[in-house]
């Protein structure tokens, strides 16, 4: 490997750190946000759907708007748009101030990652493409195990206002790192209306897209208010909360590596099933998290297939049709967000109406049991055709 394109992977998974670690500050400072702006837990949980759903539609949209566009100088744009919209949040006054500006903000988020995984798919040899894309969305998971219970305490010690500046300053630090990291002249191959239009007509591709939607929705409809939930329903102070973010985020590192490692000998699709199934079992053994303890063990399969499906998606996408990748991963960048969107959505809606967490992993279940159906039809369709 070139160390051009080592220091580019690196670099680009610092991006994905900071965008994840952006995403994620909601989740982990909901207690004190909800306080400070006087806001129903529901109503604060709508910052996810709200951005989710800016992300959702962005991807695609900026997808075609910027394929022709150096991915260096889009890239590190993209950061600092995102590090200028999260320090402006600190100081928004009140809801009102936060919730366009959280809009506004996450149009960063739309363009990088999916971006990110483009470039990187352009540059890596066929044979290592699957891991180096996998590699960048580390970046994810390392939000996870650092960023989030980061927040969470910073939140909890210091206030709302103090997390999201340090989601600012991490956005600055990682466009600094790609501007110096990549290589002029990365761009990805552009596609006509023609052909985008081709790719929304393959039945099978977009089934896999749809995959992620359900697994996200699945997600976030209870992950969303994790941080309520410890509090409330496990009388969880700010430093237990703060170590069941590092402890689900440290087991999705693990699930991350291990998919990076083998995906390209054991296949895309298989590792997105494994994942989809771990998360799986952990929603169903949701009621036995009756303690902290209790609930880290719960949890564990959620976490290792929590951030690896992701990637383990990425990259099935990519490696299906190399010629549509920039297309499709935008498309499941957007999906990503539309669960998130979703998910959060749904969370919020049954906890006002039920005054309660009771049902959400319920409802959190039957979307991801939908994902893995899906993705059981999808590769079966896929191997049918191939056959």
């Amino acid at each position: 490997m070139s160390e051009r394109l080592a220091a580019s992977r690196w670099a680009l998974l610092a991006g994905n750190f900071a965008v994840g670690c952006g995403v994620m500050v909601i989740a982990g400072s909901l207690n004190d946000l909800t306080r400070s702006l006087q806001v129903s837990v529901a109503l604060g949980g709508q910052l996810i759907t709200i951005g989710a759903a800016v992300s959702c539609i962005g991807a695609p949209l900026a997808a075609g708007f910027i394929a022709g566009t150096d991915r260096r100088r889009l890239l590190a744009l993209a950061l600092a748009w995102y590090a200028l919209g999260h320090a402006l949040s600190a100081l928004a006054p009140s809801y009102a101030w936060l919730a366009p500006l959280r809009a506004v903000t996450m149009i960063g988020a739309a363009i990088f990652s999916p971006q990110a995984a483009a470039a990187i798919a352009t540059m890596a040899p066929p044979e290592q493409r699957g891991r180096a894309m996998t590699f960048v969305f580390l970046g994810w998971s390392v939000a996870s195990v650092v960023g989030m219970p980061l927040h969470a305490y910073v939140a909890e010690a210091f206030g709302w206002r103090t997390a999201f500046a340090l989601v600012a300053l991490l956005s600055t630090l990682a466009a600094i790192w790609v501007w110096s990291a990549l290589p002029d002249g990365v761009k990805p191959p552009k596609l006509s209306l023609a052909q985008w239009r081709l790719v929304f007509r393959q039945p099978v591709l977009m089934a896999i897209v749809v995959v992620t939607v359900f697994s996200g929705a699945g997600q976030f409809t209870l992950f969303s208010y994790f941080a309520p939930y410890y509090g409330q329903v496990l009388g969880a102070g700010a430093a237990e909360i703060s170590f069941m973010f590092f402890w689900f985020g440290a087991w999705g590192v693990v699930g991350n590596i291990v998919v990076t490692r083998m995906i390209d000998r054991v296949g895309a699709a298989r590792a997105v099933a494994v994942t989809l199934a771990l998360m799986a079992v952990s929603l169903a053994a949701w009621p036995l998290g009756s303690s902290i303890a209790a609930m880290a063990i719960v949890q564990l399969g959620w976490a290792l297939g929590c951030f690896a499906s992701n990637s383990a998606q990425q990259a099935r996408l990519a490696l299906a049709a190399p010629a549509w990748a920039p297309a499709l991963l935008a498309l499941n960048t957007s999906a990503i967000y539309l669960g998130q969107s979703i998910g959060a959505a749904s969370g919020g809606a049954l906890v006002a109406a039920q005054r309660s967490y009771d049902a959400l992993h319920w409802v959190s279940l039957a979307w991801m049991a939908a994902a893995i159906a899906l993705s059981v039809w999808a590769q079966g369709r896929m191997e049918r055709a191939l056959a």
